[in-house]
């Protein structure tokens, strides 16, 4: 056996994850040009948003996302097991099937081939590849565990090995389907049941791939790139399980008024009240874990990425809960706000820490000291962290604004404003979003230049597998 690690699947999804990047929030910011200004989709069917809007959703989770997760597993569970990875061959069948799954996204999608359901619209052929890759990924993944050299299991594994299980059953679930032919398939599940399942799917999509995975990067990057321990281990197991149970129980939250049964609207929203007390203990343990070492952030824009990724996780995590409670939904609810807590979760907490980490990484793949530039990394987070903050503010107004006005009413108990009313009074806020969209992609444009400047003219590090260590590496 290689007395190497495997660094070149790492180096693969690495890459993709930059460059699927730049293609997603490209994808992002046409439909949000679109939303400003309608006419830009050309009147050509593929450009609509309705087309465009889940290709954009898919190229951002499960492009940029997702390879962003299999790079960062693959090489963190490598280095605190001191083993090469259980299969180069399932590793290297992950890499390839992910990136064909994402392009029969790019092909379908636009063409109109979809199963309707947020998260979930690829249909039935392509969701069998899924499960094929994503079986390939948990055997390369646990097999690597279980041949380990260190006999403790480092708490990043926890999550990254929580999240791959979960995803697994969700998608198993709520994939149940009948195809028709080969593009059309209808679902196992109908009615309200079919809601239900959509939204237990969907949430725990949020919980499992876009929380408990990138919380896998935070418990083992911040403190490597802080030259910090973990502020307290004890903390992140409570951590860990508190919310790997009460995640599973909040998606019903996204269904409040409608025909799902009240009781189980109001498990979703007791849950998601709960959510808030591990989410924040998680937020604290990374923040504490620069304890001495705050004035590295002068000069570590690096860590920047990190910590203040985790300032927005912290505000999706209180703002989430809160959107669960019914008197508070019945304002949010369809309107811009909710689009304004997913952006800053996926923009500011997601998009932050996935940077920060894929930029740790980079270097040490080139078998280089640092990135090409350390002014083009704090370029990019300042450009990024503007562009954040005018996306998300606008949303906000724009959110509570289109609340405030749908349910106005006159004392004779007719509406106060037409719907038509409510588009014009956000025009503006729409603009601020494109402008702040293109902020963020033109940062991620800067990481994919410094990304290419430090792997051109290299191969692929090799890293030595050291003598069993009881340190993590």
């Amino acid at each position: 056996m290689d007395q190497h690690y495997n660094y070149k699947v790492v180096k693969q999804f690495t890459i993709a994850t930059v460059v699927w990047g730049v293609i997603g929030m490209l994808v992002g910011v046409i439909i949000a040009a679109q939303l400003a200004w309608p006419a830009l989709n050309l009147d050509i069917p593929w450009l609509t948003y309705g087309r465009l809007r889940p290709l954009h959703t898919n190229a951002v989770i499960f492009a940029f996302g997702i390879c962003g997760l299999f790079a960062t597993s693959y090489y963190v569970v490598q280095r605190t097991c001191q083993v090469r990875l259980f299969s180069d061959k399932l590793a290297a069948f992950t890499f390839w099937g992910w990136q064909a799954v994402i392009l029969s996204a790019v092909i379908t999608l636009p063409m109109g081939f979809t199963r309707g359901k947020e998260y979930a619209e690829l249909e039935w052929p392509i969701a069998i590849l899924i499960a094929l890759v994503w079986v390939s990924y948990a055997v390369v993944f646990f097999g690597t565990l279980i041949k380990r050299k260190v006999k403790h299991i480092y708490v990043a594994n926890w999550f990254f090995g929580a999240y791959i299980i979960a995803v697994t059953i969700l998608h198993v679930v709520q994939g149940m389907s009948m195809p028709a032919s080969l593009f059309k398939s209808y679902s196992f599940y109908s009615g309200v049941q079919d809601a239900m399942i959509q939204w237990w799917y969907g949430h725990n999509a949020v919980g499992f791939i876009l929380t408990a995975g990138y919380l896998g990067m935070v418990y083992y990057f911040i403190p490597k790139q802080a030259e910090r321990p973990v502020y307290s281990y004890r903390l992140s197991i409570v951590h860990f399980w508190a919310l790997i149970f009460t995640y599973m129980w909040a998606g019903p939250h996204h269904l409040h008024y409608t025909a799902l049964p009240d009781w189980t609207q109001s498990v979703g929203m007791v849950f998601s009240l709960v959510l808030l007390a591990p989410s924040w203990g998680g937020m604290i343990n990374g923040m504490m874990t620069l304890s001495g070492a705050w004035h590295k952030l002068r000069t570590d824009p690096i860590l920047k990425f990190m910590i203040v990724s985790l300032s927005f996780y912290g505000i999706a995590t209180f703002e989430g809960p809160m959107m669960s409670i019914k008197t508070i939904n019945s304002l949010s609810h369809y309107t811009d706000w909710t689009v304004a807590h997913v952006h800053g979760g996926a923009l500011g907490w997601v998009g932050f820490i996935t940077m920060g980490s894929i930029y740790y990484i980079i270097p040490r793949l080139a078998g280089q000291q640092k990135m090409h530039s350390t002014k083009l990394i704090d370029l990019h987070f300042w450009v990024a962290t503007i562009g954040v903050v005018l996306y998300i503010a606008a949303m906000w107004i724009a959110g509570v604004m289109q609340g405030l006005m749908w349910r106005a009413v006159n004392p004779d108990g007719t509406l106060t404003f037409t719907f038509a009313e409510s588009v014009k009074a956000t025009y503006p806020y729409y603009v601020v979003r494109v402008a702040g969209g293109a902020l963020y992609l033109t940062g991620m444009c800067v990481m994919a230049y410094n990304t290419w400047m430090t792997l051109r003219n290299t191969k692929t590090a090799v890293a030595p597998i050291p003598a069993v260590n009881p340190a993590h590496a």
